[in-house]
């Protein structure tokens, strides 16, 4: 079993959870349909979330002084965010070291797939199986004179690890599509049916309406009807930080 620990600083307290599926804007859309695609929701759950222990609101006045972030706490809690660097970025402090197995550094983004108006995560790939260093999650203002609010709770950074220097031994080709004609004609089979399935969305009465969307990706099969193969997912089980009780290691994640 891989490793990954958080260190919190004493006096601290580290609000961190796996990441959750749902999304607001996807629940808004026509049927819910956004949950159709796999990739993103995938990519939704794809690590843990750290959460805002504090809700705040901040604006930027459009110059790139400290002093141009201003920010008003909405409780008696404290701030969790300041203004550090200038530049219209806003950085909140990470109150824990985290340390993964030797080889594996630790991916750091914002939220995935959640946007926000008028501000937008930075991202960073930190070194965690040997750095002593605390690192700072930092969002960059978008628009000046625009409030940005922060709520108790709401997700404020997005972490997974990634295997050292393994992108570096990838080597990318591009070739053309006939010279694996296998895949061609997968391909071929799959531009078919998308395009018989869509024609026939236009009818009530027709299979593709009953069904509204063809399922074989997130299914995991071929459009020959040949499964994919090992290595399909539809959803991720990620497990909860444990409070480092070694019978919590053993645990498997929780089914929903």
């Amino acid at each position: 079993m891989k490793e990954l620990t958080a260190y919190v600083i004493d006096g601290h307290d580290l609000h961190i959870r796996p990441a959750r599926t749902d999304r607001r804007w996807m629940d808004a859309t026509d049927q819910r349909f956004a949950y159709r695609c796999l990739p993103i929701t995938i990519a939704n759950t794809y690590g843990w979330e750290l959460l805002c222990p504090a809700g705040f609101s901040a604006v930027w006045d459009g110059t790139l002084a400290r002093e141009a972030i201003a920010i008003t706490p909405l409780s008696d809690k404290p701030t969790p965010a300041i203004s550090h660097f200038g530049n219209a970025i806003l950085t909140f402090h990470v109150p824990c070291l985290f340390q993964t197995d030797s080889g594996v550094d630790l991916y750091v983004g914002g939220p995935v797939n959640q946007p926000k108006d008028g501000i937008a995560p930075l991202s960073g790939i930190i070194e965690t199986d040997w750095s002593p260093y605390t690192f700072t999650m930092n969002w960059m203002f978008t628009r000046p004179h625009h409030p940005v609010r922060f709520e108790t709770g709401e997700p404020i950074c997005h972490i997974f690890p990634v295997r050292l220097g393994e992108i570096e031994t990838v080597a990318p080709t591009v070739r053309k599509l006939s010279e694996k004609p296998e895949l061609e004609q997968e391909y071929r089979l799959w531009s078919e049916s998308r395009s018989s399935f869509n024609a026939d969305l236009a009818r009530p009465d027709s299979d593709a309406s009953r069904e509204r969307w063809q399922k074989n990706y997130f299914r995991g099969i071929m459009p020959s009807g040949r499964p994919a193969g090992e290595g399909h997912q539809s959803r991720l089980r990620l497990r909860p930080f444990s409070d480092g009780d070694p019978s919590d290691a053993e645990k498997e994640p929780d089914a929903d």
